[in-house]
Formats: C-alpha cells, structure tokens, sequence
C-alpha cells in the first residue's frame, strides 16, 4: 500500500521535503529497456514482464512527460512513465531493491460547458475564453467537416458541453467532447457522442476521418482496452490496438492517406510502422516480419503496401498489432475504421435518444463558462 501513495503523491507529499523531483521529456526512439541501462536500474524489471506487458511498455511516446524522485544522494528512488491518459509505469525502490508496476493515473473528472458568441473566429474565440487551445482543436474534430468554421461570423453562437481531467490540481489529458452546437446564421448544427462516434439528432453519423482495415486477417484475437484491474493476476493491464491474426508473410497496407513518421524496431513491438494522418489521427503496424520499399517522411496512399505480418518482438504468434492514436492517445481503432456513413438501428436509436436527454439536462445544470485556466497539462506536449 505504501508505493501505491508514494506513487500517488509523487509531486505534493511532505514526504518529499528532502528528495527532488525532475520532470522530463520522453527522447524521440528511446525505449523502457535504454531507460533503465542508462539510469543503472537493472534491465531484469524488463525482461521479467510477461510478453502483453512488455508490448504494453513500448506505448510511452515520444515526448510525453514523466517524473524522477531522487533521495538527497541522487539516488533513484522513483519513476512515474505515462502510457496513457489513464496508465503509468511505476518503477520504485523497495528494501534497496527495484520494482516495476503498471499503476492507474489518479485523476478526478469533471464536466465543464463553455457557451460563447463569436467575436473574431470560432476557433479563436475558444481558445481565448478557455485558455485552451486542446478544447478549441476538439471542437473542430469534433465537427470534422460537417462545419465549415471559416463560413462563422460575428454573432454567431457557439455550446460545448466536455469533460475534462484533473491532476494534481492541474487539467490532465486530452478531453471529451459530448454535445456541441454551432448556430451559423440562426442555423443550429448539433452533435451528440454515441459509441464513440458523433451524430446529428436525427441518428445520422457525421462524415469522420475513414480508416480502412489493413490487413486481410483471420480473425481478431485481441480487442482494445483501457487500463483495467485483472482479477486474476491482481494487477492493472490494457491492451492500446487492436491484434489481427493473420499468417506470416500478409500484406500490410496503410489504413489512410499520410507520411511515414517511424519505421524500424521499437521494444516488445519489434519491427513497426508508424503513419500520420489528417487531424491528429496517426496509425501503428507491430510485429512485422519484413517492411516494404518505404522509408521515414515518405507520403503513401490509403491501401498503399506497407509491410508484411509477422511475430517479431514479444509476440506468440504471426498477427498485426494494429494502434489507432488522436493526439498521442490511443483510441479504438473500431471507432475510426469504418466501411461508409451510417444510420443507427432502431434499437440503438431508442439509447441514442437517452443519451441525449442526459446531456441536455446536464447542460443546464453544469456551471456555464467556468474561470479561465492554464493550458491543459497533457502527458504529451502538442
């Protein structure tokens, strides 16, 4: 119990008077296992973890921001390393011995509506009225192109209802839009979050940035999952893709249009591909066996042959680990790989309208246009 609140109060506890704490920048390429080397921690904390954690510890991404506790000595003592929103590595000093532990990110979630009427630009003024400019991008993905924002003009009115996370006093992650409105020209355009997914009041999806699945698989023989507290094993996992079984040697293709950011070997995901797209949206290929003819910086095409299947790194059979990030955040991939637009069922429908009745009456009692705030802390630097 002890390193669960050290590990939670890391930056606050009096415990820490006499110890520092550095926060630091994640090097572009470095992984887990160069981390401990260069820090004199034995490398054993890495390859002790199983085959789904040590894949699970090459999500750290490229700048994310993590912290150092070290005794008056400059000694060691902990190591807080977000992979996500919700999941940190805790590496931690125990009777002179080192631990390694997948602990949750402690944060409080609160929900906030901003309500504003357009002075200059959609996106400037959300940004000036939050201090927030993660708030003003999501409102556009959000939209994505269903909304013209340059078509706005003054007087026009703008409601974002969002939640938002907090840590340690600060805001923390990226944030959750749930029902929006746009009225342009006295011309109200909605949207309400339903499954991951945005749609128009009538149950009519909003036209998304499209993924298309990359490989021709067998079967899905992992789904996505946040962080979570196995019953059995008695500890926090998660599972940041999406695993495609498919024999050794299947074409890979780039699930959408976009430039090649990474392409060589990366910790427990061995050989790897990443790709960014539009929006803020960048897609990752695991466990290949062998790359095509691409290279860093290089533009492909959606469907554009990219690799090949196979079970390089920690893997105990030939699939495609599949990573779908907005932000630096891993999502479901499922929510972003889609076929067409689509209409919800009738079933679905029935829900969709709950959920927007719940929205709407949480609209009017959540405080409008709350006190204007420091930039959100993410774990990522934008």
């Amino acid at each position: 119990m002890k390193r669960f609140i050290l590990a939670l109060s890391l930056l606050t506890s009096s415990l820490f008077a006499s110890s520092s704490v550095e926060e630091r920048l994640w090097d572009n390429g470095d992984t887990l296992l160069q981390f401990l080397q260069r820090n004199s921690i034995p490398m054993a904390l890495y390859y002790n973890l199983d085959r789904e954690d040590q894949e699970l510890a090459s999500e750290i991404a490229s700048r994310a921001k993590y912290q150092i506790l070290k005794d008056t000595n400059g000694q060691i003592e902990q190591v807080l390393i977000p992979i996500s929103d919700e999941l940190q590595i805790h590496i931690y000093k125990s009777k002179d011995e080192y631990k390694l532990t997948f602990t949750p990110v402690d944060y409080t979630k609160e929900e906030r509506v901003l309500r504003i009427e357009v002075k200059t630009s959609a996106y400037q003024d959300v940004y000036e009225e939050s201090q927030s400019s993660t708030l003003a991008r999501a409102m556009v993905r959000a939209f994505k192109s269903s909304v013209n924002f340059r078509s706005i003009q003054k007087g026009d009115k703008i409601t974002l209802y969002y939640s938002q996370k907090r840590r340690e006093g600060k805001l923390w992650g990226d944030i959750t839009i749930h029902m929006a409105m746009v009225e342009i020209n006295k011309n109200a355009r909605e949207i309400f979050l339903f499954n991951d997914t945005y749609y128009g009041r009538d149950g009519k999806e909003l036209e998304s940035f499209l993924l298309a699945k990359p490989v021709v698989y067998k079967r899905i023989s992992s789904h996505f999952t946040t962080a979570r507290f196995h019953p059995v094993l008695k500890r926090y996992r998660a599972h940041l893709g999406i695993d495609y079984a498919a024999p050794t040697g299947t074409p890979v293709k780039s699930a959408g249009n976009g430039t090649v950011s990474f392409v060589g070997t990366q910790g427990g995901y061995g050989k790897v591909i990443k790709i960014k797209h539009a929006s803020g949206y960048t897609t990752l290929y695991a466990h290949l066996s062998r790359f095509a003819k691409i290279k860093t910086g290089q533009k492909v095409k959606q469907g554009q042959l990219i690799g090949y299947v196979g079970s390089t790194g920690m893997s105990t059979g030939p699939h495609l680990h599949f990573g779908v990030y907005l932000n630096n955040k891993a999502i479901n991939p499922l929510s972003v790989v889609k076929i067409a637009k689509s209409e919800l069922s009738t079933q679905a429908k029935a829900e969709f309208k709950q959920k927007i009745n719940a929205y709407e009456e949480a609209l009017q009692k959540i405080q409008t246009n709350p006190p204007k705030e420091e930039e959100f802390g993410n774990y990522i630097e934008f």
